[in-house]
């Protein structure tokens, strides 16, 4: 998708989070963006998406929705009881970056 400078480093904030809160290796965070906005139309920065921390994004790329919602990146909810989406399948096309160091 076409990004203006704004809206990249606002996609590169959730991947971040994915990384820094989840644990998921940067590669992995990088593919989870990519399935989960392939093909959408954005604005420049400030996208509508935009009113929303990274976080929110982020919670909801991680996490299956569960009653119709997703955590919202609050630090005090407890999020033992929600469970992963998968990732996309390593090998496919969400996958730019490598998970190797140095590769």
């Amino acid at each position: 998708m076409e990004l203006d400078e704004g809206m990249l480093e606002f996609f590169r904030d959730i991947a971040e989070v994915l990384v820094t809160r989840f644990g998921v290796s940067p590669a992995e965070a990088v593919a989870r963006v990519n399935a989960a906005y392939e093909g959408a139309e954005t604005e420049p920065y400030p996208d509508l998406m935009c009113h929303e921390f990274p976080e929110f994004w982020a919670y909801r790329l991680y996490f299956e929705p569960k009653e119709r919602r997703t955590p919202d990146g609050d630090p005090e909810e407890d999020l033992s009881g929600w469970n992963a989406r998968p990732a996309p399948p390593k090998g496919s096309r969400f996958w730019t970056i490598s998970d190797r160091p140095g590769a």
